[in-house]
């Protein structure tokens, strides 16, 4: 992540997660992302758009522009699902993107996937026998899809909050997030 910019501030990777309970039973839902994309105008935190009072630092003229980057997103879970389940989770992840005030724009290279580790033992089923898997029912999901839209957004964010500035090769120089303007602002 040494290279990264998002919005214009300092990014790299961020990680998030949260618990469901489904059942009497408690599932975690993580994302990872490798965030590098974003207008510094656009910028949204906890749904305040952040960008009109975020002009300040810029960076610096002659360093590369993450504008039209992209983001890679992992979405993974330990719930027990289907593929065309996993399908619909990944579907969410541009959600929790778009909550951070990103648009994907045209050129953009994003990749978002998701996975569960249930059922692992449904692929070691012996031959010649009918193997089957645990999954929660379509009609109970939506809990799921909200942690993955969460869990998106908060990981965009951990990965600008965890960075300082940064002075690369050349004197190409990229502000961090201004930590005291998130306490300020949030607390």
């Amino acid at each position: 992540g040494t290279g990264v910019i998002t919005f214009g501030f300092k990014a790299g990777s961020g990680t998030a997660s949260r618990i469901v309970e489904w059942q009497g039973r408690a599932y975690t839902v993580g994302a990872f992302v490798q965030s590098n994309f974003g207008k510094r105008r656009n910028i949204t935190i906890r749904g305040l758009r952040a960008g009109p009072e975020l002009l300040e630092p810029a960076v610096r003229e002659g360093t590369p522009r993450a504008e039209k980057g992209s983001i890679i997103a992992v979405a993974a879970t330990d719930a027990p699902f289907l593929p065309h389940q996993m399908k619909r989770l990944a579907r969410r992840v541009p959600l929790g993107v778009a909550l951070t005030g990103g648009f994907g724009y045209h050129s953009s290279g994003d990749i978002f996937i998701a996975f569960s580790t249930a059922n692992a033992s449904a692929a070691l089923a012996p031959s010649g026998r009918i193997a089957s898997a645990d999954f929660i029912p379509d009609t109970d999901i939506d809990p799921f899809f909200d942690a993955v839209i969460q869990t998106v957004e908060e990981a965009i964010l951990n990965a600008l909050v965890a960075n300082d500035d940064m002075t690369g090769r050349d004197g190409n120089f990229v502000p961090a997030l201004p930590k005291t303007w998130l306490k300020e602002k949030f607390g």
